[in-house]
This record gives C-alpha cells, sequence and structure tokens, in this order.
C-alpha cells in the first residue's frame, strides 16, 4: 500500500469518526458514508498490483486476487443500508420534533442524576469517616 492510499484511508477515518460523534444526524450520515469509502479504500489496496486474470487451466505467478474485490462489493452493500437506514432515523426525527438534532431522553437524564447522586453521597461519606 502506498503512503498516499495510508494518507488517504486516515483522512477518511478520521473525518468520519469526527462526524459520527456530533449530533446532528445529517453529520452522522455523512460520517458512515466516509467511513464506508474508508473501508473500500483500504480493502482495494490490500489487493496490491493488478495481475493476469484467473482464468482456468492456466497458472501464473502474477494472478489478480479477487478476494479484496469481492470484499469491497460486501461493504459498498452494507454501507448502502447503513445509510439508508440512518436517513431513515434522520427523516423520523424531523417529522417528530422539526430537527435532525439527537436530545438527551427523560431516562439519560435520570441516570445521570442517579450516578451524580451516587457521587455526591460516596464523597460525603469518605468526608464523613476522614
Amino acid at each position: 500500500m502506498s503512503a498516499a492510499l495510508i494518507v488517504a484511508v486516515t483522512a477518511l477515518v478520521g473525518a468520519g469518526v469526527f462526524l459520527i460523534t456530533s449530533r446532528s444526524l445529517s453529520r452522522i450520515v455523512l460520517g458512515f458514508a466516509l467511513l464506508g469509502h474508508a473501508a473500500v479504500l483500504a480493502l482495494l489496496a490490500s489487493g496490491g498490483r493488478a495481475g493476469a486474470p484467473p482464468l482456468a487451466g492456466t497458472y501464473d505467478e502474477r494472478l489478480s486476487d479477487p478476494l479484496p474485490q469481492a470484499f469491497s462489493l460486501t461493504a459498498i452493500v452494507i454501507s448502502f443500508g447503513l445509510t439508508l437506514f440512518v436517513l431513515a432515523l434522520a427523516r423520523r426525527q424531523q417529522v417528530l420534533t422539526g430537527d435532525d438534532l439527537v436530545e438527551d431522553d427523560i431516562e439519560d437524564r435520570r441516570i445521570a442524576a442517579i450516578a451524580d447522586g451516587e457521587a455526591v453521597a460516596a464523597s460525603t461519606d469518605d468526608e464523613l469517616t476522614t
């Protein structure tokens, strides 16, 4: 794999992870798309240089490996399905709330309050024992 491909895959993965960690579903969709492209690029780069086609009855040292191409097609299909799923979630969120931001729900706030309460109780218990 050349240095340019390594830099391209690294940049796509970095940008994809950055976008996925945001609260906007439209950015999350773009992040998953970038991660899908990075996976396909990495798989195609792992295949090495092009060789002779693998024909039946012939053998050559420079045969091309069809496995990275098959994995790339599988990655494309999975990425497409995931993108459509997240787009459906974004559309549902937009219809229900009028925005594509993911908000904290009541259960998340309750669990955070319980965790904060336990942390405060533990710290006051430590202060009382010392």
